[in-house]
């Protein structure tokens, strides 16, 4: 890496620093993926799919939601990576990955949740 020369010299160790900053794509990849978590059903979704494995009408009445609309945000789910399908007979079942990814940000959730629902 190139060595840079801050406008401001504060006598922190800059340098090595940028040694180790991951490159861009990195932090978009992850954005992408927080994007996905940042609307609310998708969160509901997905923490019932950490804790069983659902078809998408059950998953539909559990919300109060057409089966359309749980699939569309299925769908994001999957593509993230955060769910993982298999089909018996014209049945789909969603459930949350066994990926580190998935199931630390299950962990996060349920800690956030914690953390930001004590005084309600």
């Amino acid at each position: 890496m190139e060595q840079r020369t801050l406008p401001h010299q504060h006598g922190q160790s800059m340098p090595q620093i940028l040694e180790h900053i991951p490159e861009t794509d990195h932090f978009q990849i992850t954005a992408d993926l927080f994007k996905q978590l940042s609307d609310p059903t998708r969160i509901r979704i997905f923490w019932i799919l950490c804790h069983c494995e659902e078809c998408v009408i059950n998953i539909a009445a559990m919300m109060d939601m057409s089966s359309p609309a749980v699939a569309h945000h299925l769908r994001l789910l999957r593509t993230s990576g955060l769910l993982e399908s298999r089909r018996d007979g014209k049945e789909t079942y969603y459930k949350a990955s066994t990926s580190k990814k998935a199931q630390t940000l299950h962990h996060m959730i349920e800690e956030m949740m914690e953390i930001s629902c004590l005084n309600l």
